[in-house]
């Protein structure tokens, strides 16, 4: 993994992300989605961040609104300290080239009536001016390093396996030479045994091109391997920050043990040995999230303050931040 800069690439600030319920004819609002509310994190050049959660709790959306494809609520994000969330289309299309996605579906995100050299080479055209020959031969090249054959241009994605068109969706976010890659749960489509092959292939990416990755994924014992420090998210807050050895040998908030908790482990004795944190009741909605701490109606050691005052998120160490009353 790439030693890590003091730079600071990426800032969100307070993010928000609302959406609004509506109901009848003329679509009146009895109601707000609180998909992202309130995170604030920073991500270093040549750093892996990985962003965990249950399923619901607004990873996507927050990654979709840091790249601007959702407007903010509220909050600011910064990439290389220019604030993004209010700046014209025509500046923010000018960033577009630097900020990439890998979307977790390739099945849903690669066009199926066009071939691969046209949906690579697509991002080139829109914003390089470039020759054909020379869109033709970069096309080529970024087929080539991530480990598919450079003369397949032609064909179309329904050819291809999960996995190789994985492969052909990081070469399109590739195409414009980013500084910075959200990774939407790139392999959770894909078959166990193709898994290791994409995350090594990523890892290389990042030693040849100096990438700075933010990595949303379920799988934790992935994000412990490639991350060099993960974040935690429970009901659109970012509930622990720490670095991956700090957080996975010592979690401090009671829904990161009892997430790890669940992490199996590969030797029996200690498996059987080890205590499960198991939570109770299941997560409430976004659009009526509790009140105080989101965690406090699941959380085993909560007290009377945690379901009246939501928790500061605030620094307990070094480059660790936690929201909980009771850390």
């Amino acid at each position: 993994m790439i030693e890590e800069t003091n730079n600071i690439l990426l800032k969100v600030d307070g993010l928000v992300k609302h959406f609004p319920i509506t109901r009848g004819i003329f679509r009146r609002q009895v109601g707000t989605v609180k998909a992202v509310d309130g995170i604030s994190f920073e991500i270093k050049g040549r750093e892996n961040l990985g962003l965990v959660g249950e399923s619901g709790c607004g990873k996507s959306t927050a990654a979709r609104v840091i790249l601007q494809l959702l407007k903010a609520t509220s909050g600011k994000v910064y990439f290389k300290e220019q604030e993004i969330t209010s700046i014209s289309s025509e500046d923010l299309r000018k960033r577009r080239p630097q900020m990439q996605m890998i979307f977790q579906d390739p099945q849903d995100s690669l066009n199926p009536r066009m071939t691969v050299g046209s949906i690579i080479s697509e991002p080139m055209f829109e914003h390089q001016r470039l020759k054909v020959k020379q869109r033709r031969e970069r096309v080529e090249q970024l087929l080539d390093s991530v480990g598919l054959d450079p003369y397949v241009t032609n064909r179309y994605p329904h050819e291809f396996s999960g996995g190789q068109r994985q492969r052909i969706g990081i070469a399109r976010a590739l195409a414009l030479s980013p500084d910075f890659i959200i990774c939407d749960e790139p392999i959770a489509a894909l078959d166990v045994s193709i898994q290791a092959q994409v995350i090594n292939l990523l890892e290389d990416l990042q030693e040849e091109y100096g990438l700075t990755y933010l990595f949303i994924s379920h799988d934790l014992s992935m994000i412990r391997h490639i991350s060099d420090r993960v974040a935690v998210m429970y009901l659109g807050r970012i509930v622990e920050l720490a670095s991956s050895q700090e957080l996975y040998s010592n979690p401090l908030h009671p829904y990161t043990k009892a997430l790890l908790s669940a992490v199996p482990v590969h030797d029996p004795v200690l498996e059987k040995k080890r205590k499960r944190t198991i939570l109770v009741g299941d997560v409430p909605s976004p659009a009526s999230p509790p009140s105080g701490c989101h965690f406090s109606t699941r959380c085993p050691i909560a007290e009377d303050r945690c379901f009246k005052v939501s928790p500061e998120w605030r620094q307990v160490s070094p480059d660790r931040r936690v929201a909980c009353h009771l850390v």
